[in-house]
Parts: structure tokens; sequence; C-alpha cells
């Protein structure tokens, strides 16, 4: 990973509190414009920042596979279903499948996705920074910027 990007996982450390706080009030008040401004740094973050160099979240966490992505990864990879989660799925705490292991299989070691056509819906949407009802998703959004540096980068515009 990029200097720079680890710089803004560290800043975005130091200013968790302010950023924990920040979500509660957006969460409270639900600024009508909250979508138009988030959207907007979003596109601005993503200027700069290309995520082949990082690939932190491919690195450090597992998306939710759902019954869809699996079958679609199967098909991809020319395995069966049930073959596909035994080799690389587990159920977590929520009764969820996830990775069994960390950093993602499919990525190689120059930051690509090899199943990149038929990842998963989750890793299609991440870091969701330019979902609609932004709101709704601030705890998610909070947790992710320990571990994506354009999401930290969000927070430390929104905060300004």
């Amino acid at each position: 990973m990029k200097e720079e990007l680890k710089a803004k996982l560290v800043l975005a450390e130091k200013n968790k509190a302010e950023y924990k706080a920040l979500a509660k009030k957006l969460k409270r008040t639900k600024p009508k414009n909250l979508d138009k401004t988030v959207h907007e740094l979003h596109d601005k973050v993503f200027e700069k920042i290309d995520c082949l160099d990082c690939a932190n979240c491919c690195k450090t966490t597992s998306p939710t596979f759902y019954e869809r992505d699996i079958d679609r990864l199967s098909k991809h990879l020319k395995l069966k279903p049930s073959s596909f989660i035994d080799k690389y799925l587990s159920v977590d705490e929520d009764g969820d499948y996830v990775l069994t292991t960390a950093p993602c299989p499919f990525l190689d070691y120059e930051n690509y996705c090899t199943v990149y056509e038929s990842r998963p819906l989750a890793c299609r949407e991440y870091p969701h920074t330019n979902r609609k009802r932004f709101y709704q998703i601030l705890d998610l959004s909070l947790i992710n910027t320990s571990i994506c540096p354009a999401v930290a980068d969000v927070f430390e515009r929104l905060k300004a």
C-alpha cells in the first residue's frame, strides 16, 4: 500500500471518535443533502485514489456471499456451488457465507481480482460511499474508515 494511503488510515484511527460523533449526528438529523454531498466527495476522492494501489479490503476482510454470488462464481470457476462453498467459504457468527481465508484467494500479486467480472455484489458496491440513503450505512462506513483509505478520506472531508 502506498504511504499516502497508509497515512489516511492512520489519520482515520486518530480521528475515530470524531467520525463516530459525526456519524451519530448524521443518523439523527438525516440531512436532505447528505447523499449528494457524500457522492460528490466519493467522486473527488476516487479521482485521486486507485484501488489497485491498496486492495486493503481484499487483504483484510471478506464480503458476504449471497446465493446468487455463489452461483455466479461457481459457474465462472467451473465448480458446483457445493464445491465452491467447501473450498472457499465458511459461515460466520451472523449465519452469512464469508471467505475462510484472508487475503481473498482471488486477489493476485498486483492487486487485481482474478474473478472481477463475477465478483460478489458486496465487492461490486464497496466501499458504499456512492450509495443512496447513506445515513442507513453510517455504522458500516464508520468501520470501513479503518479499512479503506477512500472512506477515511470521505469522512475527513465530511468532518470539515
